[in-house]
């Protein structure tokens, strides 16, 4: 047999061999993580409620985790375990990078930031079983007879570059690693960076080794003894630690024999069985950090239903004191103001329009007549109903100043003022609806007229129309239902009681109009609150997801 002919069937015993492996870590896991992912994914928090911005971090981060480790690695358990080399401005990365492949392969220099394309180096003969995603995607990928069969080493950017790109780059990369090799020096290992990053290590269940580099040789015992016992108040007793000795000024390669220990360590790991060991014991770790991420992100999601639930009945209390207000505000006939009660006057003294004589129980007017009153009416009809258009107006403001005190004042509810409603759209949005409103009820009375022309009291309200016109009657009707006393006593004169039932039921009406403007205010409300309110089933989504994982892993 060829020895690529061997290789190819080494590789398919392999995989034969961990079949097994990939039952149980494998494609049912990836099947759910993927689900897991979707509905992560289509997590929304709009509500600004406690706790909201950091659940959508950990939302954003357990995506980033899904996409640039879980899910890549968990479609291909063969492909070479991913060790990045990770660290600060001037720790050294590259040059142990370039170190460990002996020779150098990625950029390494006095001028900060060095390291500003990430290298993937592997073996020629990993090449077949090399997975591609986001790691290949960002690096240059290289191959490299110097890289231990099994793994990938990968030169990541410096995490605190002054360079975004760089320090953003840097952080996906760490995240898509099956281990971090961690580089800080004897001079900086205790910033908090180190720390930091090593705490996200830990949190998402990668390995970790670290590497302290330029120690000078006569604090050398001091140094590692103080960092050993700072890895053990942070719980990372197991942590492989190498120390690189202070060579000095220097450029190109460190002596062979110093980062040997490191050298042996991959070594170490190489080897499909032991470096797929590395792999399966970073997945179980980071998928032993799902549960927390996810039940946090549900929690998340039942605090912003329930806040939903909370503004929604709040403003919802609001309606019928609002609506029966301004119901009253009509019934108390404060509609016909000052304004009225002045064209009023006008058209008496001018037009005569309440000088109609009444005999038994007609009105008696000529026709030409009762067409100048019609046409003098126009007027009043003009006043009575700009009249009404500011009261409804009136009444919708007011509920929009209640809803923001009760959404944004004091004792408001949890994000209650991101849906308190918006002063200038609501007064162009009541601008645009009242008038429209106020003409229904107008020709409302129109059609009051007409259904009287045909009623019991038709030759009583013929003289009537006669004397006023059929607009013109129709206007008294309005300005009597919007409180105006002198057309109720003109309607009383020429109708008598058969007013008293139209006149109550355009005033009802404009109540209702009235109510109708309340509710408009009140649904605006509710309407932006309602992209707010999560699926009632979308954290029990979540939960489902991680009680499949739970049973998978």
């Amino acid at each position: 047999m060829t020895p690529s002919l061997e290789t190819r069937a080494s590789r398919r015993a392999a995989s034969r061999k961990d079949a097994g492996a990939g039952e149980e870590i494998g494609v049912t896991v990836h099947d759910v993580a993927r689900d897991l992912r979707r509905d992560v994914a289509a997590v929304e928090l709009p509500l600004p409620i406690d706790g909201a911005e950091d659940a959508a971090a950990s939302r954003d981060r357990l995506l980033a985790q899904l996409d640039e480790h879980l899910l890549p690695r968990l479609k291909e358990l063969s492909s070479p375990a991913v060790v990045v080399v990770a660290g600060s401005t001037g720790a050294g990365k590259s040059t142990l990078y370039n170190s460990l492949l002996g020779e150098p392969v990625s950029e390494a220099g006095v001028l900060r930031p060095t390291t500003r394309e990430p290298v993937l180096a592997h073996h020629p003969l990993d090449a077949d079983v090399m997975a591609t995603g986001p790691v290949t995607d960002l690096s240059r990928v290289v191959q490299h007879e110097g890289v231990p069969r099994g793994t990938a080493l990968l030169d990541a950017p410096d995490l605190d570059s002054f360079v975004q790109q760089n320090r953003s780059t840097a952080q996906q990369l760490l995240e898509a690693a099956d281990l971090w090799l961690f580089v800080t020096t004897a001079a900086r290992y205790g910033d908090a960076l180190p720390w930091q990053a090593l705490a996200r290590a830990t949190e998402r269940g990668a390995s970790v080794a670290m590497v302290l580099n330029r120690v000078p040789k006569e604090t050398l015992t001091t140094v590692r003894g103080d960092l050993m016992q700072r890895l053990r108040e942070h719980g990372m007793t197991d942590v492989p630690l190498f120390v690189i000795p202070d060579v000095g000024p220097h450029e190109g390669l460190l002596d062979p024999a110093v980062v040997q220990p490191v050298r042996r360590w991959l070594t170490m790991l190489a080897g499909p069985d032991r470096s797929r060991a590395v792999v399966v014991r970073t997945l179980k770790g980071a998928l032993g950090a799902l549960p927390g991420w996810v039940t946090s992100l549900a929690d998340a999601l039942d605090a912003q239903q329930d806040a939903v639930h909370v503004l929604r009945r709040r403003v919802t209390e609001e309606i019928p004191a609002a609506e029966q207000l301004a119901r009253d505000a009509v019934a108390a006939g404060v509609v016909a103001g000052a304004s009225v009660e002045a064209r009023w006057r006008e058209l008496s003294g001018t037009a005569g329009v309440d000088r109609v004589k009444v005999r038994g129980d007609r009105a008696r007017s000529t026709r030409r007549a009762g067409r100048a009153r019609e046409a003098a009416l126009d007027g009043l009809r003009s006043d009575v109903v700009d009249a009404a258009a500011r009261t409804l107006a009136a009444s919708g403001a007011r509920v929009e100043e209640r809803l923001r005190a009760v959404l944004a004042g004091p004792g408001a509810p949890a994000g209650g003022e991101a849906v308190a409603p918006d002063g200038a759209a609501r007064t162009a949005a009541r601008e645009a609806d009242v008038p429209g409103r106020v003409a229904g009820w107008s020709e409302r009375a129109d059609a009051v007229v007409a259904e009287l022309v045909g009623g019991t009291q038709a030759p009583r309200v013929e003289s009537a129309v006669k004397a006023f016109g059929p607009r013109g009657l129709a206007t008294l009707l309005l300005a009597s239902a919007a409180g105006s006393d002198d057309a109720a006593r003109l309607l009383d004169r020429v109708l008598g009681d058969t007013a008293n039932d139209p006149v109550t039921a355009l005033r009802e009406d404009l109540g209702d109009r009235a109510a109708a403007v309340v509710d408009a205010e009140v649904e605006a409300v509710l309407d932006d609150l309602a992209p707010s309110e999560p699926a009632d089933d979308a954290a029990a989504g979540l939960r489902v997801r991680l009680a499949e994982l739970r049973r998978l892993t």
